[in-house]
C-alpha cells in the first residue's frame, strides 16, 4: 500500500497501536483527555482504507445521539466513502434490528416506541384508575430495571421479584403491551437480545453483516447491552471496545462497570491498550486525579500524564459554612483570570447559595443540566403552598397545589370552587377561595370531598401556627402535612432525582428570616424579586459555569472549583454503606477532578445548613487522599491552652454523651474542636453554636 494517511501522524505511540491493532478482541483504556474520539474514528477509517473493509460490515455504537452523530462526521471527514458505516446509539440500533425483524419479534411492521408517558397510560388501565401516577412510576422503574437487567417476563418469578420488580405487574405489563404491537424504550435492548439469543439463522446473519464492531464509552453499559454485545460477537468478529472504568459514574441508572473489568475474561484474547497520555490537564491536576483514585480496587489501573507545561499547584480551601463558600467563588470568579470557570456540586441543590451570591454580586452565570432553584417544579409547589397562606385569593397558587399531591380533585371541580371564588368577589363580598371551596365542597365526588376536607384542614393548621413558628419550621410542617415531601420522596425513588434535596433546600434558605408573617412575606418578597433572567446568561456571554459532577462527564474548563467536599455530601450519605458505592463516588471525584485544564481548586465547609438546621461537617475522605504537599488554607491555627476548651478538657454534649478535647484550632476567626467522645465516636465542633459543656473527667 502507498505512505499511510495523513490523519495517522497526529497520532502518539498508543493511539497508533490501538488503531492498527486487528484480529483478537481489543479493549482500549482510554483516560480522561486522551483522545479516544479521534482513536475510534480513525480506526474506522484505517479499517475501511488499510483493511479494505466494507463501510457497511462495521457497526459503531455509542451512548447519545449527539456523540453518534460527531462520529460519524468525523470519519466522514477522513474516509467520503465511508457514509454507509452504522454509528448508533444502543437503542437506536435496537429500533433498527427490530423494524427489520418485526414479524419475527411479533410486532406490528410499524411499531410505536413508547415513551413514559405512553407506559403510565398503559399501565393505569391495567391496574385501574385508583393507583397514583407516582405508584405507576414506580411500578415502569422496576420493570425498566429488570429489562436492563436482560430479563423478559418469561423468566421466573424468583429472579424478577430479585430484581424487585412485582412478577404479576410485570406479565400483565408486557401482554398488554404485545397486544398493541408496541415496544417501550427498555425493549429496544431486551428484544433484540432475545431474537439474537432464541433464532441462530438470525445471529448467524447478524454476525455476517457486522463484521466489526465498536463500542465507545463501554463503561457506561448495563448488563443487558453487555449481553446483546455477545450475541454480536462471533468467531469471524472484530470485537473493540473504548471506555475509561475510572469514569464509569451512572451505576444508579443500571452501568455495570464489571462489564470493562471483566471484558479481558469474557472475550478470550483480550489485547489491553492504555492511553494514559492526557491532552487537557497539567501534570499537578493529573497527580491529584490519578493518587485518589488509585484507592479504588475496583480498576484494571493506568496512570495519566502529560507533556504540558505550566498551571499553578491545585489547592484546598476550608470555609465556614456555604455562604462563604460562595462568597470565595464569587470573588475567585472576578479575580481577571480569563479563562472558563465551573463550579461543581455533588447534589442540585447545592447550587441555591452561588445562584443568590452571584445575583446579588451582579456575576453572570449559566445553570448546565438543571433549572434555577427556584424555577424548579418541586420548588415552586412549595412556595405556591406558602404563598396561598398568605394570600388566600392567590389563584395561580390555588390551582397549583389544590390537586397535589393528588386529592382527587379533576379540573371540573376546581373550577367550581374558582367560579365561586369570583362571584362573590365580584359582588364585593369579603371571600376567598379556601371559603369558596368550603361552600362548594358539597356539590364535589365523595373521593374530592376528603380530598379536600383534608386540605382544609392542613392550610387551617399552618394559619394558627404562622404566628409563632420560625418560618423555617412552619415550611418543614407544611411538606409533612400536606404529603409533599412524601409525594417527591416516592419520585426520586422511582426516577432517580434529587427533588426532597431541593425541598430541604428551601428550609434551610428560610431559616435566615425568623418567624411570624412578616419574615414568610419578606422570604416570598426575595424569591419574587430573583428574576429567572438575573444572573443567567448564555454559554458565549458566560464567566461562571453551575453545574453537578455527573453533568460535567464529556466537558472541559480552564478553571475547576469542586465544592461540598465533606462526608454525607461526597461521598453522598446514600453511599456510605457500601464499598462499591463509595467506589464510585470517588470515580466522580476524579471525573470532577479532570475536567479541569489549568486550575483545581476544592472546597469544604465546617457547617452547612441542611433541611433548615445547622450540621457540623466534617471534611470528605477524599481530602485525605490526595498528594502529599497540596496546600490547604483555613481552619488552620492552634487555639492554645488558654481556648474556651483547650487540648485535653472533658465536654459532654447531650447526644453524643462525655468526651476529651484532641485538638482545638482556629479558623476564619472561629475556634474549632475535635472531641473523641467515649462511646468512640470524633467530632468536630464550632463552640460558638454546638451544644458542648466543660465538664471534669476525674482520673
Amino acid at each position: 500500500m502507498s505512505a499511510e494517511p495523513a490523519y495517522m501522524a497526529v497520532l502518539n505511540p498508543e493511539q497508533r497501536e490501538a488503531v492498527i491493532h486487528s484480529g483478537s478482541p481489543l479493549l482500549i483504556l482510554a483516560g480522561a483527555g486522551s483522545g479516544k474520539t479521534r482513536v475510534i474514528t480513525t480506526k474506522i477509517a484505517w479499517l475501511i482504507e488499510h483493511h479494505a473493509m466494507n463501510p457497511r460490515s462495521i457497526l459503531a455504537v455509542t451512548f447519545t445521539n449527539k456523540a453518534a452523530q460527531e462520529m460519524k462526521e468525523r470519519v466522514v471527514s477522513l474516509v467520503p466513502h465511508a457514509e454507509d458505516v452504522m454509528v448508533r446509539t444502543f437503542h437506536s440500533f435496537g429500533a433498527w434490528f427490530l423494524r427489520r425483524n418485526a414479524k419475527l419479534a411479533g410486532l406490528a411492521p410499524s411499531f410505536h416506541i413508547y415513551d413514559d408517558d405512553d407506559s403510565v397510560s398503559l399501565l393505569k388501565t391495567i391496574l385501574g384508575t385508583t393507583e397514583d401516577r407516582g405508584y405507576l412510576r414506580r411500578s415502569l422503574e422496576e420493570i425498566s430495571r429488570v429489562k436492563d437487567l436482560g430479563l423478559g417476563p418469561d423468566e421466573p418469578e424468583e429472579a424478577i421479584t430479585r430484581a424487585g420488580c412485582s412478577y404479576d405487574v410485570y406479565r400483565a405489563y408486557e401482554k398488554a403491551k404485545h397486544a398493541t404491537g408496541n415496544v417501550d424504550f427498555g425493549d429496544l435492548i431486551l428484544m433484540p437480545l432475545q431474537l439474537l439469543t432464541r433464532v441462530p439463522e438470525l445471529r448467524e446473519r447478524t454476525r455476517q453483516r457486522f463484521r466489526v464492531v465498536l463500542v465507545d464509552e463501554y463503561q457506561d453499559s448495563n448488563k443487558a447491552q453487555f449481553e446483546l454485545l455477545r450475541e454480536l460477537w462471533g468467531p469471524e468478529t472484530y470485537l473493540c471496545v473504548v471506555g475509561d472504568d475510572d469514569q464509569s459514574i451512572y451505576r444508579f441508572r443500571g452501568a455495570e462497570v464489571g462489564n470493562i473489568l471483566n471484558f479481558p475474561k469474557v472475550f478470550p484474547g483480550t489485547q489491553i491498550v492504555r492511553l494514559e497520555r492526557n491532552y487537557r490537564s497539567t501534570q499537578a491536576i493529573l497527580d491529584v486525579a490519578s493518587t485518589v483514585v488509585s484507592n479504588n480496587a475496583g480498576r484494571l489501573g493506568k496512570t495519566l500524564w502529560t507533556e504540558k507545561p505550566g498551571g499553578e499547584p491545585p489547592a484546598v480551601a476550608c470555609c465556614f459554612d456555604q455562604e462563604e463558600e460562595a462568597e470565595l467563588c464569587g470573588r475567585l470568579v472576578v479575580d481577571g483570570f480569563v479563562g472558563t470557570t465551573a463550579i461543581l456540586y455533588r447534589m442540585n441543590a447545592q447550587s441555591l447559595s452561588f445562584e443568590k451570591h452571584f445575583r446579588d454580586a451582579g456575576i453572570r452565570f449559566r445553570l448546565v443540566g438543571t433549572v434555577r432553584f427556584y424555577s424548579r417544579e418541586e420548588v415552586k409547589d412549595a412556595i405556591a403552598y406558602l404563598s396561598l397562606l398568605m394570600n388566600r385569593n392567590d389563584e395561580v397558587s390555588f390551582r397549583r397545589i389544590v390537586n397535589k399531591p393528588s386529592r382527587g380533585m379533576g379540573a371540573a371541580s376546581v373550577d367550581k370552587i374558582v367560579d365561586e371564588w369570583r362571584r362573590e368577589i365580584a359582588a364585593g363580598g369579603d371571600f376567598d377561595l379556601l371559603r369558596a371551596a368550603r361552600r362548594v365542597a358539597g356539590r364535589l365526588s365523595a373521593r374530592a370531598r376528603v380530598g379536600l376536607a383534608a386540605l382544609l384542614s392542613v392550610m387551617d393548621e399552618l394559619s394558627r401556627r404562622v404566628e409563632e413558628l420560625p418560618i423555617a419550621e412552619l415550611a418543614r410542617l407544611m411538606l409533612a402535612r400536606t404529603g409533599l415531601y412524601e409525594m417527591y420522596k416516592v419520585r426520586d425513588t422511582s426516577e432517580e432525582t434529587s427533588k426532597t434535596d431541593n425541598l430541604e433546600e428551601i428550609v434551610s434558605d428560610m431559616a435566615t428570616y425568623g418567624t411570624g408573617p412578616e419574615a414568610l412575606t419578606a422570604f416570598l418578597e426575595s424569591v419574587a424579586l430573583a428574576s429567572p433572567l438575573d444572573g443567567e446568561t448564555s454559554a458565549e456571554d458566560v464567566q461562571v459555569t453551575l453545574i453537578t459532577m455527573h453533568n460535567t462527564k464529556g466537558l472541559e474548563f480552564d478553571r475547576v472549583i469542586i465544592t461540598g467536599l465533606e462526608e454525607g455530601i461526597f461521598p453522598h450519605d446514600s453511599s456510605s454503606g457500601s464499598a462499591d458505592d463509595v467506589e464510585e463516588e470517588r470515580r466522580l471525584f476524579y471525573v470532577g477532578i479532570t475536567r479541569a485544564r489549568e486550575r483545581l481548586l476544592m472546597t469544604w465547609c465546617q457547617r452547612r445548613r441542611l433541611f433548615g438546621r445547622t450540621t457540623e461537617m466534617s471534611p470528605s475522605r477524599f481530602l485525605d487522599e490526595l498528594p502529599a504537599g497540596i496546600a490547604r488554607t483555613g481552619g488552620e491555627g492552634d487555639a492554645g491552652p488558654e481556648a474556651e476548651f483547650p487540648v485535653g478538657s472533658g465536654v459532654y454534649h447531650e447526644d453524643y454523651g462525655a468526651g476529651v478535647v484532641e485538638r482545638s484550632w482556629y479558623s476564619d476567626g472561629a475556634v474549632v474542636v475535635q472531641v473523641r467522645f467515649q462511646s468512640g465516636r470524633v467530632g468536630k465542633f464550632l463552640p460558638k453554636y454546638a451544644r458542648l459543656e466543660r465538664i471534669h473527667l476525674g482520673d
